[in-house]
């Protein structure tokens, strides 16, 4: 049997490109994607829609969800919307639990989203590593198992994409995959293994982050 699990990490972040706005900001803790960001969600768009995916799944804050909308309206696939691919709940990054939009605002806003789909994994604020590494994996191994054979895409973040890895190779992922911003990991199941085939690819975007950072 062969699936392939894509996963892939958002794209820029405003807060990234502007330190300000999160002084303001009604959600501090769920940053949209910055100007530069939805050029690479569309980059990683164009890089995607030659392959045979059939399911989106997406991490609820705002950054994920747009980067899937670029890769869904390619792909005409709906999102599912997956709380256990969530941002590393890390106390010494949010002061408190993340404030997010509704299921409904994020619907009104990215018609492709599935407001039927119920997530199979919770979090809880706060987080420890270990905690976001064990939920992470279990949501990536939950998904490939519930919708095996087909092959999936996985939309979340640096630290949660890489615990997803951790999931399917387990100490491999830390050593090898590098998420940086709309990075490609690409896993795949020739039983009984998974095999690692790319571990941060960003060959598909024009601008690429010379350091990796999570927060």
């Amino acid at each position: 049997m062969s699936q392939i699990i894509w996963m892939a990490r958002h794209a820029n972040r405003l807060d990234f490109v502007n330190p300000d706005w999160f002084l303001t900001a009604e959600r501090r803790y769920d940053p949209p994607l910055s100007d530069d960001g939805m050029v690479q969600a569309q980059q990683l768009a164009n890089r995607l829609k030659t392959e045979e995916i059939h399911h989106i799944f997406a991490s609820p804050f705002l950054r994920t969800v747009q980067t899937a909308a670029a890769v869904a309206s390619v792909l005409d696939l709906p999102i599912k919307l997956e709380t256990g691919l969530s941002e590393w709940l890390n106390p010494d990054w949010m002061t408190q639990e993340p404030e997010r939009h509704s299921i409904q605002e994020l619907k009104a806003l990215y018609p492709y989203i599935d407001v039927g789909y119920t997530p199979r994994i919770a979090v809880n604020y706060p987080e420890t590593r270990q905690k976001m590494r064990q939920r992470s994996a279990q949501t990536a191994r939950c998904l490939a198992r519930e919708y095996s054979p087909e092959n999936i895409l996985l939309v979340a973040h640096g630290a949660s994409v890489l615990g997803a890895a951790m999931g399917f190779v387990g100490d491999l992922a830390i050593q090898e995959v590098k998420a940086s911003l709309c990075s490609l990991v690409k896993i795949v199941r020739q039983e009984p293994k998974w095999l690692l085939e790319l571990a941060g690819d960003t060959s598909h975007l024009t601008e690429v982050e010379e350091v990796v950072r999570f927060n």
